[in-house]
């Protein structure tokens, strides 16, 4: 029973910050590689960060660049996704995903909307 839930989305002013969660059960999320996506209205799914096991990052988008931080805290089973200044075009579902690095196999959480407004 793995499990990947989302929160800490909602509706956020242009220029705000917010910090999205993401708790697994059912893994050990130490020894995966955690990975945020979103999904923008309309548009494709697109990768957003990677954490590895030994907390290496990569931003895969560059316009978030210098205004999102990924990091994990594996005593509480956590991956967060931290985006400041934000702006309209961040509004998406964001999605958390757990692959472990020896398996092809990716778990997905449900996705959680975050709203930025103009």
């Amino acid at each position: 029973q793995v499990q990947l839930v989302e929160s800490g989305g909602g509706l956020v002013q242009r220029g705000g910050s917010l910090r999205l969660s993401c708790v697994a059960s059912g893994l050990a999320m130490n020894s995966y590689v955690m990975r945020w996506f979103r999904q923008a209205p309309g548009q494709e799914r697109e990768w957003v960060a990677t954490i590895n096991p030994d907390e290496g990052t990569r931003i895969g988008t560059a316009a978030m660049k210098g205004r999102a931080v990924i990091s994990r805290d594996n005593t509480k089973n956590t991956v967060y996704l931290q985006i400041k200044n934000l702006e309209p075009e961040d509004t998406a579902i964001y999605f958390c995903a757990a692959a472990a690095a020896s398996g092809d196999t990716v778990y997905w959480g449900k996705g959680i909307m975050v709203t930025v407004s103009a």
